[in-house]
């Protein structure tokens, strides 16, 4: 499965437009379209009307997508280079423009590499426990990720107490083993999540501006998602992470600006927590 099959992503008759059934599937628990599925339909029009992978690709999100709405994309290629396409992706609900995704996209030839930051020394994903899911993720894209946590607390164990600003978990999606920029979009979206970790409480995030940079993809079954919590102030949050495959290669980084917001029925919900065992391979709606 692709990251266009796992999105619902639908192409037309016309290269530069398709459409994205809002799903349950692509949903959050608030019932709009999950801002990480958003980028990843986005980085998905853009390569395949380009031909071209993503190097880089930010998202800024203007309103809700419900939960049951079509997303129509309209995809705008201004700059064709020798080795650098420059382009956008606006997704609309009829006229309404619900989020744009901006990019560039190519690749050329270069005798030099490097990474200059490190792998964190954490526990393989089989050594990690799985993060238990709250009933309320159920039929949400939140259950589509397996989740195993390499570093900081289960959901389950915060208990009002601060700690560390930063946190990792391994994620897997089933059927993807070759990640994609769409792929990890999808993944580094959950660096809203990582706000809860420092302040030692539930909370809930939604995505002002979402953005992925490309290093390089290498084949690999588990991606670590190493969040780096910035700040909290006025009611708005930043952060990034890192995505790495199991082998140590930095796939990409992810960051993001989040307008939090203290999780309602907090006591309730992480009751139910609790008690819900997660399959070891959810597959999801």
């Amino acid at each position: 499965m692709d990251a266009r099959h796992f999105l619902g992503l639908e192409p037309t008759d016309d290269p530069l437009r398709w459409r994205l059934p809002v799903t349950p599937a692509v949903c959050t628990p608030g019932r709009f379209l999950y801002g990480g599925c958003g980028l990843a339909a986005g980085i998905v029009a853009l390569e395949e009307a380009s031909g071209r992978p993503v190097v880089w690709a930010t998202a800024q999100y203007l309103t809700y997508a419900p939960t049951g709405s079509v997303v129509d994309w309209e995809v705008v290629l201004p700059a064709v280079g020798r080795n650098t396409t420059q382009g956008r992706a606006i997704g609309r609900l009829g006229t309404e423009e619900v989020l744009t995704v901006n990019a560039a996209l190519g690749r050329h030839d270069l005798d030099l590499s490097g990474t200059w930051v490190e792998f964190p020394d954490v526990p393989g994903p089989e050594d990690c426990p799985v993060q238990k899911i709250p009933p309320m993720f159920a039929d949400t894209v939140l259950v589509r990720v397996e989740q195993r946590v390499a570093r900081g607390r289960l959901m389950v164990e915060l208990d009002g107490r601060p700690g560390d600003a930063r946190s990792a978990f391994w994620a897997r999606v089933p059927g993807h083993l070759e990640p994609s920029a769409a792929t990890l979009a999808v993944i580094g979206d959950f660096v809203s999540g990582g706000v809860s970790q420092p302040l030692g409480v539930r909370t809930m995030g939604r995505s002002l501006d979402n953005t992925l940079r490309v290093a390089q993809l290498v084949r690999s079954e588990w991606i670590l998602c190493d969040i780096h919590m910035h700040a909290l102030a006025h009611g708005f949050a930043q952060g990034l992470a890192h995505l790495w495959a199991q082998d140590g290669t930095l796939l990409a980084t992810a960051s993001q600006s989040i307008s939090v917001r203290r999780w309602p029925g907090d006591l309730e919900v992480i009751a139910g927590a609790a008690t819900n065992t997660p399959t070891s391979n959810p597959e999801g709606p």
